[in-house]
């Protein structure tokens, strides 16, 4: 059975940071694209960033350069290191896993509450 587990959500004043986790179990962790997605009340869900197997990273606009993603492939966790937060970068954070060929094979955390004070 697929689960994700996040951890490192909560509050912060904006200015400051997070660092949250997504740790994996029951897959080949190697095989899968790692996505973090938010989702603000009232808003629709947006992609964060991503990161393949060998590394290579993409971010939404409004994030680049202030949040940097990475993954441990023996520790099978993914990381999002967010920095410079804004109030606008409250929203409940997701951990996703799509297989690199095959995207049936999609799984969710159950997410993270992020909330930054103004």
């Amino acid at each position: 059975q697929v689960q994700l587990v996040e951890s490192g959500g909560g509050l912060v004043q904006s200015g400051g940071s997070l660092r949250l986790s997504c740790a994996a179990s029951g897959l080949v962790f190697s095989s899968y694209v790692m996505i973090w997605h938010r989702q603000a009340p009232g808003k629709e869900r947006e992609l964060v960033a991503s990161i393949f197997s060998r590394g290579g990273t993409k971010y939404t606009d409004s994030v680049e350069g202030r949040f940097t993603i990475s993954r441990d492939n023996v520790l099978n966790t993914v990381y999002l290191q967010m920095n410079s937060l804004k109030p606008e970068d409250t929203a409940v954070y997701y951990c996703n896993a799509r297989h690199f060929a095959d995207n049936s094979q999609d799984y969710w955390g159950q997410g993270t509450q992020v909330t930054v004070a103004s």
